[in-house]
């Protein structure tokens, strides 16, 4: 075998295309299912797969690209119910993945890009700008990584970034959750549907029946609207969960909160929702990120409630998160519970979600805000559109 073959991501490769590459080899087809019995336990060094001849070991290794991420910050959060680890692979990228657990779920949180492109001027990841799409290896390896914690009852040494040593210990997991991830959100860094071609293979390697066994039912991808990435799905017939963040219920303060919808506008959106409820027959949730004096008044929660009306879909709120550079704010406990309650009187179902991790920078987009970012000054690019919103509510 050739050593100057390019060296490859045994995670990008779904199972026709592991077989594929054992037969390139000359091995017999049983070895690409013993192959992967190894990477869905989160084993990708070929010198680890122990039921594998030595020979075949050492012409792995040649060929198994360095691909595992570096865990470099490590917080802790809710009682030990929020991790938040911090990700780096080989070429420095950095990235989020939040493990929360709950009764009898273990939900992963998962980035599908390094930065994002969406310009959201709420959302630090946005703001700190897009730098490359992650491959489907890369988004799998998140999964893999709060996995293995779970099952092992551990997490790695983690090295708080600026802080003068590092913090080693076993995790204390809750009684009352499972010790292997069942849920899987895409909803961490980057826009899934911006990235569709690692999304629907990270999708379908989690799902394989044969390999992680992840029901479809207990994956959920988020999208801002991309009405074509939608359009995909449906297409395809994925039986996952899909949820869309609308965060304004008309397209004036939409095109300002949500950029895209200048190109993908709230009729073009819903249309595409109510497409993928009737071939999949999944109904779609509306994700609603709730800022204060921005988009928390009785307009808007009329307007959200008409729309999930018509889509009969559920909505999830969740008040805004603090974060360094961005300075709009969250909004005060009262106007959260007088927002929920104007939506439920007009027709629609509706949930307050939890802020997982606050007191540990583990709420979405803060650790990596966090450390990019350091003494707190604001994101450039979220000054100008700041600005328009605030403008245009004067």
């Amino acid at each position: 075998m050739p050593t100057d073959a390019a060296p490859l991501d045994p995670y990008a490769l779904d199972r026709p295309g592991l077989r594929g590459f054992v037969a390139d080899l000359g091995e017999p087809a049983y070895r690409a299912d013993q192959i992967s019995g190894w990477l869905v336990r989160g084993v990708d060094d070929p010198h680890e797969m122990t039921d594998l001849p030595a020979p075949l070991r050492s012409r792995l290794a040649d060929r198994f690209a360095a691909s595992r991420p570096e865990l470099v910050a490590h917080t802790v959060a809710d009682d030990g119910h929020t991790h938040k680890l911090l990700l780096r692979f080989p070429d420095g990228e950095a990235i989020e993945t939040v493990l929360m657990l709950y009764p009898r779920r273990a939900t992963v949180c998962i980035s599908t890009q390094a930065g994002c492109a969406m310009g959201c001027p709420f959302c630090a990841t946005g703001q700190a700008g897009f730098r490359r799409q992650l491959t489907a290896g890369e988004v799998v390896r998140q999964v893999l990584v709060a996995d293995a914690a779970l099952r092992t009852g551990a997490i790695a040494e983690a090295r708080q970034a600026g802080a003068d040593g590092a913090g080693t210990g076993a995790v204390v997991l809750p009684d009352d959750a499972p010790d292997h991830v069942t849920n899987v959100v895409y909803m961490g860094m980057g826009e899934p549907l911006a990235n569709l071609p690692a999304t629907l293979a990270s999708v379908r390697w989690l799902n394989d029946p044969d390999g992680f066994r992840l029901s479809a039912r207990g994956i959920t991808v988020s999208t801002v609207g991309l009405v074509p990435g939608i359009e995909r799905l449906a297409e395809l017939r994925l039986p996952v969960t899909l949820a869309v963040s609308l965060h304004a219920a008309t397209d004036e303060l939409r095109d300002d909160l949500v950029p895209v919808n200048r190109t993908h506008p709230l009729a073009e959106v819903e249309a595409a929702m109510r497409d993928f409820r009737r071939v999949t027959n999944r109904r779609v949730s509306i994700e609603w990120c709730l800022i204060g004096e921005v988009n928390d008044d009785d307009v808007q929660a009329d307007r959200l409630a008409a729309i999930a009306r018509r889509q009969r879909a559920h909505v999830n709120v969740i008040p805004m998160n603090p974060t360094p550079g961005v300075r709009w704010k969250e909004p005060t406990p009262q106007r959260c519970r007088a927002f929920v309650e104007r939506v439920r009187r007009g027709g629609a179902e509706i949930t307050m979600r939890d802020t997982r991790g606050r007191d540990a920078d583990a709420a979405c987009g803060q650790l990596l805000a966090s450390y990019t970012l350091g003494g707190g000054s604001r994101l450039p690019a979220a000054i100008g559109a700041a600005e328009r919103v605030d403008g245009a509510r004067r």
